[in-house]
């Protein structure tokens, strides 16, 4: 992946674009050519993309419209799950990664997604 964008940004969407599914590893080939138009105003961490769709290849199998293409639960240490990111595509192409909080007393921010996916990844490993 490239370092255009936010390393929060980034890591976050190199966990959730598993490289084991084809369609992600298609939408894997659009990061570089990503950028940030604008983020969530609230502090949790949702970037909205801007794409030069003339330099990438839609991604037909990623649907079309405004579709969930990846997704990921977020679980704190003791197992709590407080919220989960979501990838979304617009016509084939990426289009936001988005922080939701399913929590009231925990804050979940995209700094907090990235540390929680990590975790879970060493988890799993």
């Amino acid at each position: 992946m490239t370092r255009s964008l936010p390393a929060d940004v980034l890591d976050v969407l190199d966990t959730v674009l598993r490289r084991d599914n084809p369609v992600h590893r298609a939408l894997r080939r659009q990061v570089p050519h990503l950028k940030i138009c604008n983020r969530c105003a609230c502090g949790c961490g949702t970037a909205f993309f801007e794409l030069d769709t003339t330099a990438v290849e839609r991604v037909a199998s990623a649907g079309s419209r405004t579709v969930v293409a990846a997704d990921a639960q977020l679980y704190t240490d003791e197992g709590e799950c407080v919220g989960e990111v979501l990838v979304f595509t617009h016509d084939g192409y990426l289009s936001w990664l988005e922080v939701c909080s399913l929590s009231d007393e925990v804050e979940v921010t995209l700094s907090a997604a990235r540390r929680w996916l990590q975790s879970n990844m060493d988890a799993d490993n």
